[in-house]
């Protein structure tokens, strides 16, 4: 075999049954034998870069200098071998100069055997020492594999012949490196956009939002479409970076077959993936890819490609004719096609489908059902019914101290189920995120520490409230002090924790709508706690002595303060009408998502 196809088989071996992704450590031990990275991509053809060294002839033990200069790059990845036979294992060791630039690798069984890169940082020159060995062959010729960009790279980079004295000319070595075969499919550009004819009767469309017009600036679009054995596939969405969709048994990233659409330097570059966990995609060979074509225009990235129902040589390619929840997901990408990671939660469609079977024409959503029931129950018992029994407390004890519900004050009886409510809800919604991740989350930043506290707060306040003491009590002034701040306090972390867990990428509500909303409602229950509290003292004023009691929190109200019974209802009632209307954005914003 030519040292070419031996080349390209190795580097299919690897990129195919090994985990390979890029490697900005440079620790490149999978790649010691193609010194072909798995960047998704076929390497370049001619080299920018050059192998020098200080001499032509070497004996056992000798030092010879070796550097490596070109244009800026970021990895590298050197190795000398045996001149007559390029397919042979590395010979010698290296030592190095600067330890801050390179590094020392061992491949196969000799130590020290390779010098690859520390960092992606850019760099012109390298320079390193080789070390004969006393069993090397009569001529070695260094190599070497640069990375300029992260698909833009050389492999086998042809260096100087070093020989042994008296040692006879070397046969010719083969150049395969520098000359690889691009085995790629061609490229072409997208004449005109998407259009959604067809869905659900011809071909199965994910939309989001529902039944938008790919053609629009704020639609992302997937569709399937079967001919014969193979799929013919669509993606778009507004994105300068990369859009990207993977096929999944579950509704958690790993293991999954993904398919890669990513804008490098204006053009786009379709690659399949494998999603190893929550971990950058690895990616694979585009040779599974047919047809491709992709178009960027005003912000709205589509590419197009066909690949065949089932691929059989290609480890990690889900056959198409079975069922899979489907992800759809969107992020930034840097120069040279590095993506980072998406910013929000992927869509993911509702169930399993098989997208060569009936056509669909379905949605998804970018919040998990569980997220979502967590965040709606939170809202309720934060947003309605804790402000609402507080209020209930603090200025109606008058308005119903002669109304009794089930034998005990009316006031008191409303204000005891609202707050049994808000603790039940607040238990339910505290566990569902930990049942949707299976444990505690290390994603979400100060969130789930202050909802933890938020909770302790809750039950605590409960607790306390059943071991209230009497009226007359000593105890009593002491226990209204400590319900007031306790409530109080884990009042105000509840908004805070509202706050955050609303930009989270599990619910992440529209922003900055959300902010503001939630600022709104603030205000709004601010705005009414104070108009109250203006109208219970303008009521104080009118009587000539205060009961000495005045000053307890949470005390019954002086009688004059019943005089404004009329105005405390329609106060509350309008109250009432505001929280709802918030509860029902916040609720409306959360059924979109």
């Amino acid at each position: 075999m030519e040292l070419p196809g031996l080349a390209f088989a190795v580097w299919m071996f690897i990129c195919f049954y090994a985990s390979v992704d890029g490697y900005p450590s440079g620790k490149v031990r999978e790649a010691c034998t193609s010194m072909i990275p798995c960047h998704g991509s076929s390497p370049q053809l001619s080299p920018e870069h050059t192998i020098t060294v200080n001499g032509t002839e070497f004996k056992p033990g000798d030092n010879i200098e070796v550097h490596l200069s070109g244009p800026d790059f970021e990895g590298f990845f050197i190795q000398a071998r045996d001149a007559e036979h390029l397919d042979s294992p590395a010979v010698g060791s290296f030592m190095l100069v600067d330890r801050r630039l390179s590094q020392l690798l061992t491949c196969g069984r000799t130590k020290n055997s390779a010098v690859s890169h520390t960092s992606k940082a850019k760099k012109k020159y390298i320079k390193v020492y080789w070390i004969a060995p006393g069993d090397a062959p009569k001529h070695v010729q260094f190599l070497a594999t640069v990375v300029k960009k992260y698909k833009i790279f050389w492999v086998k980079i042809p260096g100087p012949i070093v020989s042994q004295p008296n040692a006879l000319s070397p046969t010719p070595p083969l150049h395969a490196t520098s000359e690889a075969v691009s085995t790629s499919h061609p490229v072409s550009y997208l004449s005109k956009p998407f259009n959604a004819s067809g869905c659900g009767s011809m071909k199965f469309c994910i939309r989001n939002p529902s039944n938008c017009d790919p053609e629009s600036a704020s639609c992302f679009f997937l569709s399937f479409r079967q001919e014969k054995s193979s799929v013919f596939i669509e993606m778009s969405g507004p994105s300068e970076g990369y859009l990207a969709f993977a096929l999944s048994r579950d509704q958690w990233m790993g293991g999954d077959d993904a398919y890669l659409c990513v804008n490098e330097d204006h053009r786009v570059h379709v690659s399949p993936a494998y999603l190893k966990g929550r971990s950058r995609p690895v990616l694979d060979s585009e040779n599974a890819l047919e047809d491709v074509s992709w178009r960027l225009v005003d912000g709205v990235l589509q590419c197009f490609f066909r690949r065949s129902i089932r691929l059989p040589a290609y480890k990690g390619r889900f056959n198409l004719d079975a069922t899979y929840y489907i992800f759809l997901a969107d992020g930034e990408a840097s120069e040279g096609g590095l993506i980072h990671k998406h910013r929000r939660q992927p869509l993911i469609t509702n169930g399993i489908y098989n997208v060569t079977g009936l056509p669909h024409d379905i949605g998804g959503s970018r919040s998990p059902r569980l997220i979502k029931a967590h965040g709606a129950l939170m809202f309720v018992a934060w947003i309605t019914t804790v402000s609402i029994g507080v209020l209930v407390a603090r200025f109606f004890k008058p308005v119903w101290s002669h109304s009794f519900l089930f034998g005990k004050e009316m006031w008191f009886q409303v204000h005891r189920m609202l707050m049994l409510t808000t603790v039940t809800l607040t238990s339910i919604s505290f566990v569902l995120p930990f049942i949707y991740r299976g444990g505690w989350s290390q994603q979400a930043g100060f969130h789930p520490y202050l909802g933890c506290t938020v909770m302790a707060l809750t039950i605590f306040q409960a607790l306390m409230a059943g071991f209230r003491p009497s009226r007359h009590a000593p105890r009593r002034q002491l226990f209204n002090w400590f319900h007031w701040s306790t409530g109080t306090t884990a009042r105000i972390l509840a908004v805070v924790t509202m706050f955050l867990g609303m930009d989270l990428p599990a619910l992440d509500l529209p922003d900055p709508w959300d902010t503001y909303t939630m600022i709104g409602f603030v205000a709004w229950h601010v705005g009414i706690d104070v108009l109250l509290e203006i109208h219970s003292y303008c009521l104080v004023r009118k009587v000539e002595v205060i009961e000495d009691d005045r000053v307890q929190i949470l005390q019954s109200l002086t009688s004059a303060e019943a005089e404004g019974r009329l105005f405390k209802q329609i106060v509350l009632a309008i109250y009432i009408c505001g929280n709802v209307v918030f509860l029902i954005a916040f609720l409306a914003a959360i059924s979109q998502i």
